[in-house]
């Protein structure tokens, strides 16, 4: 086992990350800035009013792009059971 390959692991596994939590993340990024608008143009200042949108976004969200997380999820898995063999011998 190489620094290289360790590295190229970790790499993948990083990108994989990113990968599987921007859908999320940019759902509640945008409903959250929707609501800081509507905010500031009605001046209410309620700290607890995005929350209720952001969780059914991310809701939302994840059974739109569950089942793409899901394969990019089990694909690294696959890729990563079937390097085994290599990282071994």
């Amino acid at each position: 086992m190489t620094p290289e390959s360790i590295m190229t692991m970790g790499q993948q596994a990083l990108l994989t990350a990113v990968l599987v939590s921007a859908p999320l993340l940019l759902a509640a990024l945008a409903i959250g800035l929707v609501v800081s608008v509507f905010q500031a143009m009605t001046q209410i200042n309620e700290m607890t009013l995005s929350f209720i949108p952001k969780l059914l976004a991310v809701f939302a969200m994840m059974a739109l792009a569950g089942p793409w997380m899901t394969m990019t999820l089990v694909e690294y898995v696959r890729r990563l059971f079937l390097g085994i063999p290599g990282i071994v011998g």
